[in-house]
């Protein structure tokens, strides 16, 4: 992961070195850039019920896809025009700064790391890292992982809070949860550690897996911008957006129809 996160700085930090050495280059704004092509591209994930996944119908759906909506709405107007571009935990960053999406929607965290290379919007949503394990396994806490082979999915931040608490512990990485799920359930690993609300997806649908109810960290979600001055307008609006739709209820009332709660 710490690779991974090297190599997007220096993706970045190159980026804005070419930016700077045309000096008579105008920043131009996000916002304007969406309002010109009137449709807004954004990062989701297809793999993270109940926030990002594909539904019966093939349609993209979940608690982060409203949102979307309601952002996208926000500044394309009643149609609400939007893309909807498939990213997994270790790509969303490379296609936000690829520009092949505005901006990402994806159960991302906030960490320091992370606005070292990203801007973002108010939080729209509080996650806690959890333990996932077969039903019938023996473990019931963070301690009790030492020693254990422990799954986690590659970009999230469960890499380096276990390191953290746990040095002895064995990690397989993966690159999507669906992979991360099914190699749980095939006895690959003894427990997966993520956001809760990801791994209750999964306990929700399948009785052979249980979450356990301790959370270890605050994970607030967040939208996800290019860094610098081309996003400040369209952060300045996304967070108007959040504002309101947390003061009016759509927030509290969208948590409860997919059946999440904050932590």
């Amino acid at each position: 992961m710490c690779k991974k996160l090297i190599a997007l700085m220096i993706f970045v930090m190159l980026i804005c070195c070419g930016c700077a050495g045309k000096k008579q280059k105008t920043v131009v704004s996000t916002l304007d850039t969406i309002r010109n092509n009137g449709i807004v591209s954004v990062g989701v994930r297809t793999d993270s019920f109940p926030f990002g996944y594909i539904d019966r119908n093939g349609k993209n759906a979940g608690y982060d896809i409203d949102v979307a909506k309601i952002i996208a709405k926000a500044i394309t107007g009643e149609d609400g025009k939007i893309k909807f571009v498939p990213v997994t935990a270790s790509d969303r960053m490379m296609k936000l700064y690829s520009e092949q999406v505005d901006m990402i929607i994806a159960t991302t965290s906030v960490t320091p790391t992370r606005e070292k290379i990203m801007d973002f919007s108010d939080a729209y949503y509080v996650a806690g890292q959890a333990i996932l394990v077969r039903s019938n396994s023996n473990i019931t806490n963070l301690r009790e992982l030492r020693g254990k082979k422990v799954i986690i999915v590659f970009g999230s931040t469960s890499e380096r809070s276990l390191r953290d608490t746990i040095p002895n512990v064995q990690i397989l990485g993966y690159k999507t949860y669906d992979d991360a799920y099914k190699a749980l359930k095939n006895g690959k690993g003894d427990a997966i550690v993520s956001d809760d609300t990801i791994l209750m997806g999964f306990a929700l649908k399948d009785n052979g897996v249980k979450l356990l109810p301790k959370r270890y960290t605050k994970e607030p979600y967040a939208v996800g911008f290019r860094k610098g001055a081309e996003s400040k307008e369209l952060i300045k609006l996304v967070n108007g957006v959040l504002g309101a739709q947390r003061r009016n209820g759509t927030l509290n009332k969208l948590q409860k129809e997919y059946g999440i709660k904050q932590y």
